[in-house]
């Protein structure tokens, strides 16, 4: 369209004019998120919810029509940009609840910059110029008396109820779809959002009287053996726990051109027990979400991050275990307590005090907090100082120089890749967790020098994802497909190491059954030596059980989990769902049921009424 015929449009028919920009970006964001792209029925899902805004104006307007149709196509391309951006990280449809993370946003830039291609930012060309119009009287004045042109009212009421109508056809037989991003797509992404504000359903919770642990464990399919394995092996044993930025498992014992990645947690792989298929529960919280689930044995909540919303609630928890047989209890982290609300579930949780930003300083400073190696450093002198006190600990100790986007300082980078992999996601990836392994080593050696390590339980595993397969170009996927040596799936890309180092116990071994970040309380409870019989928790002591499910949330669509088998994602429902094995040997025959899948929903089901039911402690 010529500029001339563009500027005779806009002066005439603003609302076509701006129906079509529209539809332009709907075409771009639908290309960025639906796997099959945009094609004819974008206009018929897109363009309705357009209309409706825009009839509104031409009816109710009478003035400042211009900044009117300036504000809606501003607060419509916001919203398509906001949806592109977020499914570039999270893969996932974002919605009006992950307003309440704004404040997060500022802290992790980087990260949000890193993912923005330039030309998406194209989508806002339009408001610019219309914008710069306005600091030109003559044309400004020119556009403005172009849009006190009405439009005729009987046309814009047939308009509007057309549109409506097929809103309304859009949205009502695809309410009912369980994957978010299948239902945006039957919808159109403005019709979803919508959606998703006016038909916010509340949960429908179960009786906190029916929610026992033999009821959780018949829903698991799993029953607690009357004598476990291991019970008591670490018993009065310090607890370390060591929580790693974006760790995945594909790391473990990984070599690119005779440089090992992560010697350090290798060899922890090879001397100690090691879960090789083992997969992050974490959701927009992230790290926070993790360090919730590791220490309650709950699941996060169905929206938001459960550090903002369950952190009020007096939650059964590890710290609280363990004080219960006179531990001492402490968490480090070397970002500000208040990131993610982190002091509020401290409090909920138990923990007796915390290590923030405030105590680790900005010395060495990587992108919002001290690097790894400045974190093990200080950490190291307050274990020693609570080891000193002859009475047992538990510390939770938060990796985090190998965030995303995993640029770190030049002095960091101890290896030197491949030139394929320079400029790439997937080698700033590998560089910082080379790095973050260097770190570990160092504290490790420290631990043992000074005589802490061989008295304690030591549990390591990675947080949640470091590269997800919708922030990676083809060439960073391809090279993916080459150290996975087939195609890397989701599968893989919520596979995190876990390992367990209990000095003086069994022999180093390899377990393959599937296992959970929920699990790993009631698997230290175990070796400890302490019973849960008054504590509810979601996972299972995976030394003593074979067979697992696992819910997944956010990360993947509503309905999606983890079998002993393969990971399912959901797509209306069950029988159009998707079904990836965790062999990674690309047999799509399914391998779950409708049973398990049915099950899966009932434990999260559960587990937020559980949470609800608790009494809060900010109250007493």
């Amino acid at each position: 369209m010529s500029t001339l015929a563009s500027g005779r449009l806009l002066g005439t028919r603003p609302i076509l004019f701006f129906s079509i920009i529209l539809l332009l970006k709907s075409f771009l964001a639908w290309t960025v998120v639906f796997p099959d792209g945009a094609s004819w029925t974008t206009l018929l899902k897109e363009v309705p919810f357009v209309l409706i805004v825009f009839s509104l104006i031409e009816w109710f307007a009478s003035k400042r029509k211009f900044t009117y149709y300036l504000i809606a196509n501003l607060a419509m391309t916001s919203i398509l940009f906001a949806v592109i951006m977020y499914y570039k990280y999270y893969g996932v449809i974002v919605d009006y609840s992950a307003l309440q993370q704004v404040n997060q946003v500022t802290a992790v830039k980087n990260s949000v910059f890193s993912l923005m291609d330039p030309q998406y930012l194209l989508i806002y060309i339009d408001v610019v110029l219309m914008i710069g119009l306005l600091f030109f009287r003559r044309k400004a004045k020119e556009v403005k008396k172009a849009f006190t042109r009405k439009e005729n009212k009987r046309v814009m009421i047939a308009v509007l109820s057309v549109s409506l109508a097929l809103c309304l056809f859009n949205v009502l037989p695809n309410s009912a779809s369980m994957n978010e991003i299948v239902k945006a797509e039957q919808m159109g992404i403005l019709n979803y959002e919508a959606y998703r504000i006016l038909a916010n359903k509340e949960i429908q919770y179960v009786d906190s009287s029916e929610i026992t642990q033999e009821k959780i464990q018949n829903v698991k399919n799993v029953q607690p053996p009357a004598e476990p394995k291991l019970f008591g092996s670490a018993e009065d044993k310090n607890l370390i726990i060591l929580q790693m930025e974006s760790m995945q498992n594909f790391l473990v014992g990984l070599s690119i051109e005779g440089q090992e990645i992560t010697p350090n947690l290798n060899k922890l792989v090879k001397e100690n027990s090691y879960f090789s298929h083992f997969y992050q529960q974490v959701g927009q919280g992230n790290t926070s979400d993790a360090e919730f689930v590791v220490n309650t044995s709950l699941y996060i909540p169905p929206r938001g991050a459960a550090t903002q919303v369950y952190a009020g609630k007096e939650l059964p928890s590890l710290p609280k275990l363990v004080k219960s047989v006179g531990y001492d209890t402490a968490t480090f982290h070397t970002n500000v307590v208040e990131f993610w609300n982190r002091a509020e579930l401290y409090k909920a949780i138990g923990f007796d005090r915390y290590y923030d930003a405030e105590f680790f300083g900005t010395e060495d400073a990587i992108f919002f907090g001290a690097s790894d190696e400045m974190l093990y450093k200080k950490s190291i002198e307050e274990l020693d100082r609570m080891n000193a006190s002859g009475k047992p600990f538990y510390t939770q100790i938060i990796s985090m120089t190998a965030h995303h986007p995993y640029t770190i300082p030049q002095e960091k980078r101890l290896i030197d890749l491949p030139d394929r992999f320079d400029g790439t996601l997937v080698g700033d990836y590998i560089e910082s967790q080379n790095y973050a392994d260097h770190a570990l080593g160092e504290f490790i050696d420290d631990l043992k020098a000074r005589g802490i390590w061989d008295n304690s339980l030591i549990v390591l595993y990675g947080d949640h994802l470091g590269l997800p397969i919708y922030s990676l170009d083809n060439g960073e996927k391809d090279l993916m497909a080459e150290i996975y040596g087939r195609e890397y799936t989701y599968t893989d890309m919520i596979n995190i190491p876990l390992v367990v180092v209990n000095p003086g116990d069994e022999a180093p071994a390899t377990y393959d059954q599937l296992g959970g970040q929920v699990d790993i309380l009631p698997t230290i409870a175990n070796l400890l030596g302490l019973p849960l019989d008054n504590q509810m928790h979601f996972g299972q002591d995976l030394f003593n059980q074979s067979y697992n499910i696992l819910p997944q949330r956010y990360y993947l669509p509503s309905g999606s989990f983890l079998s002993s088998e393969e990971l399912f994602m959901s797509g209306s429902g069950f029988n159009d769902g998707k079904h990836y094995p965790l062999a990674g040997n690309g047999n799509n025959e399914q391998q779950s049921t409708e049973e398990e899948f049915d099950r899966a929903l009932e434990l999260l089901n559960l587990s937020d009424s559980f949470v609800q039911s608790l009494p809060n402690w900010k109250k007493k």
